[in-house]
């Protein structure tokens, strides 16, 4: 079989933009958390030793201590009675939460109240849970529980100043790791404009009220680090923001008026987040799904479909993920869960496929060992979601750029494309390595116009398939796909490859962008 070999301009370096999503894509998510909570621990007890914050640092220390012992040996006790693997880093994680949220003291009660708020929020992921996923944020429950007791309540002296542009910072990191920007955005937005106009209309002026807004309530803090955790979001886009805005206004209440709940709580940031929890767990799939691997592909050295047959009928629409859990021994930082695009999905058959790479060398234990499962393995899944759909008109316009397995979730558009009613799309495919390019057959019997863009011309590849050596940027696309401006643009790859074309297509006046980047957690 023959193509087209066109040699593009030779690999231009590459952007700020591109150089930090790649170091940044270089930590997973967990570990990002950790490392930023670490480094606002630090400037905690620099501040305190300094007399900027007003406690002691033995007190700093002491409640740190007594809140990552108590989160560590509950989580351990609680992993050995429901026979699951503890993950160290989301404790730790939940044990610095508490320590930016509860009074630091050295009273004997007080360090009581923390160890009870870090053991119930470490119990809150094994009882407050459906199919093995928690519903609230452990930290913020935690705090609402030992207010319940009347131990203490959360006070979230983070809340200050002096730590404010830490706090930012390192809350835009995390933000920006999870792409919840605008979710986000969208909370900071009405929580502020919200406090904000109540204050203007007590008498501040606008000088005032900003700095009210932003330095006396926790809310940049609570939206970085708390808002954005995963595990409690609704699967899909608008999901996320309706629970953005509904928790905003929650928040703002309080500064508003005073809202009593039941007679026993006061609304607070952290029943707020719990609350809009509860919202996001009845918008979600939770239904478990039970998986038994049927048959792996290869698509590659380093690439297989992963084929399993499902318990139930799995209700999906092309473009979506679904999310797997494989528990294991001596589990990494990376966790027992991961999130795959859906290859294909036959209800009638009863099979659920992803496509997946496998490093050989750098693998999670999680990758690790879900290459090696033996047909017949089970697999726990659950949240099918996702917002990466093609549009509803079928006479839209599409164009497609996939990075390596990233095209994955256009081979499940593949149906709708390419049937009895063909649609105008077009695929540009980005490939690193000449030898692998994924679902090369499939895409070659659907007919579908393919631009490949490798290091070099790979060999036998489908007739009428265009390749061009070098390197996936503005220029080809211009090139390749000049009416770009009149479609709606999808890309799927990597996190630096989709912050660069995405911004590319942007740039050529693309009529849509829509992205789904490989991020973590």
């Amino acid at each position: 079989m023959s193509s087209t070999d066109t040699t593009v301009a030779a690999r231009q370096p590459l952007s700020i933009r591109q150089r930090f999503d790649r170091q940044l894509g270089r930590v997973t998510m967990y570990r990002l958390v950790v490392l930023a909570l670490a480094a606002l621990v630090v400037l905690a007890f620099a501040l305190s030793a300094v007399g900027t914050l007003p406690y002691a640092p033995q007190d700093l220390a002491l409640s740190l201590l007594v809140l990552l012992g108590a989160a560590y040996l509950s989580n351990r006790l609680y992993a050995v009675l429901f026979a699951v693997h503890p993950h160290s880093e989301s404790t730790i994680i939940t044990a610095l939460l508490l320590f930016f949220l509860l009074w630091p003291s050295s009273e004997p009660l007080e360090l009581l109240a923390l160890a009870l708020a870090a053991g119930f929020a470490s119990a809150s992921k094994y009882l407050l849970a459906f199919r093995g996923r928690h519903i609230v944020n452990p930290a913020a429950i935690g705090v609402v529980f030992v207010t319940v007791l009347g131990l203490t309540g959360g006070v979230w002296w983070i809340a200050t100043a002096w730590m404010l542009p830490a706090v930012a910072v390192l809350g835009f990191l995390v933000a920006y790791r999870t792409r919840r920007l605008p979710m986000v955005g969208l909370f900071l937005a009405i929580a502020a404009g919200l406090i904000i106009s109540f204050r203007l209309g007590a008498g501040d002026d606008i000088t005032a009220a900003l700095e009210y807004a932003l330095v006396s309530t926790p809310m940049v803090f609570f939206a970085g680090f708390m808002l954005t955790e995963p595990l409690t979001l609704p699967p899909l886009f608008r999901q996320q923001l309706a629970v953005a805005a509904g928790v905003a206004v929650l928040f703002a209440l309080p500064n508003l008026v005073t809202v009593g709940v039941g007679g026993v709580l006061v609304l607070s940031p952290e029943l707020a987040l719990v609350l809009g929890n509860v919202a996001a767990f009845l918008l979600g799939q939770r239904r478990g799904i039970g998986l038994t691997l049927r048959e792996k592909r290869p698509l590659g050295p380093t690439t297989a479909e992963f084929v399993f047959t499902s318990d139930e009928p799995v209700t999906f629409r092309p473009g979506q993920y679904m999310e797997v859990t494989v528990p294991h021994r001596r589990a990494d930082s990376r966790g027992i869960r991961r999130v795959f695009s859906i290859s294909a999905a036959d209800s009638a058959a009863g099979t659920v496929s992803f496509g997946i790479k496998i490093p050989s060398k750098g693998s999670s234990s999680f990758k690790r060992t879900f290459a090696e499962l033996p047909p017949g393995s089970r697999v726990q899944a659950t949240t099918v979601g996702g917002d990466f759909l093609l549009p509803s008109d079928p006479a839209e316009p599409l164009l497609m750029v996939a990075g390596g397995i990233g095209i994955t979730p256009f081979i499940s558009h593949l149906a709708a494309i390419t049937g009895p009613a063909p649609r105008d799309a077009v695929l540009v495919y980005a490939i690193s390595d000449p030898e692998e390019v994924p679902y090369v057959d499939v895409l070659a019997a659907s007919g579908l116009r393919v631009v490949l863009v490798a290091p070099r011309a790979p060999r036998n590849l489908p007739n009428g398939w265009e390749v061009l050596t070098g390197r996936l940027d503005r220029e080809v696309l211009a090139d390749r796909v000049p009416d770009v401006a009149e479609r709606h643009a999808y890309v799927s790859g990597p996190p630096a490859m989709v912050s660069d074309i995405s911004a590319a297509l942007r740039s050529l006046n693309a009529k849509k962008v829509r992205t789904d980047a490989f991020t973590g957690y």
